[in-house]
């Protein structure tokens, strides 16, 4: 059997993209989808963990734009990340993958709590772990999260699953001449805004040296391609 590229991966996946074609909520066609494609992973020796989102939900940001405190807001989001890491966390396990939940604040009635070493331990025993409820602190995106634990767990790489084939110069649903990027620098996703994480998450890959790959994760295969070194999406990387 063919050796995996990246043996150790972070796999970022947004909430809204566990809504497929539901305005709001969890697909159960998708997070099955997500959950073969991991589990195809898993079976060829990778290290798996995930921080999910929680926008299909509840985001923050849009919270505060209906009055709601943004800090209130910000947990409220946190707590919409943990239903979508337990949903999760079912369908992979009914695939019969060993899974696990951490979370940043602690609930010791729905999931562990976050600490490394056992966190580690678990990957290290060929088990999925996710990560819930974001860094546990307001203002702090789970795409920071997601860098953070990437680091925490000396990840090869951070995967980004999204709706689209990679990284463009401007949005390609709207722009039809919109530019595809194969490879991007950290400095040119900060320099160009262009909307691959949060500014904060990009500037922890960077410094730490952790590329970020981005993907169309709604096809199916795709993750295991990407694992295995095949060129899809992009990848951003230091100058």
């Amino acid at each position: 059997m063919e050796s995996p590229f990246y043996k150790k991966i972070l796999l970022k996946l947004s909430g809204e993209a566990l809504m497929g074609d539901q305005e709001f909520g969890i697909s159960s066609d998708v997070i099955a989808s997500y959950a073969k494609q991991i589990k195809e992973i898993v079976d060829l020796g990778v290290e798996v963990s995930i921080v999910i989102g929680g926008g299909n939900i509840f985001r923050g940001l849009s919270g505060a734009a209906q009055g709601v405190d943004r800090v209130t807001g910000d947990h409220m989001g946190m707590l919409a990340t943990v239903i979508n890491s337990l949903a999760l966390q079912n369908s992979i396990e009914k695939l019969g993958v060993p899974t696990r939940v951490q979370t940043a604040i602690e609930m010791p009635k729905v999931a562990e709590p976050f600490i490394k070493r056992r966190a580690q331990r678990h990957l290290e025993k060929g088990r999925v772990v996710i990560f819930g409820a974001g860094t546990g602190n307001p203002y702090f995106t789970t795409d920071t999260a997601a860098a953070l634990r990437a680091i925490e767990m000396e990840t090869d790489v951070v995967i980004k699953a999204t709706k689209v084939d990679g990284i463009y110069d401007k949005d390609p649903v709207k722009y039809p001449d919109a530019k595809k990027y194969e490879t991007v620098t950290y400095n040119e996703v900060l320099a160009k805004d262009l909307k691959v994480m949060d500014a904060t998450a990009i500037s922890l890959c960077r410094e730490n040296k952790l590329p970020i790959i981005v993907f169309n994760s709604l096809i199916e295969g795709n993750l295991k391609k990407v694992v295995m070194g095949e060129h899809i999406g992009t990848i951003v990387v230091a100058d």
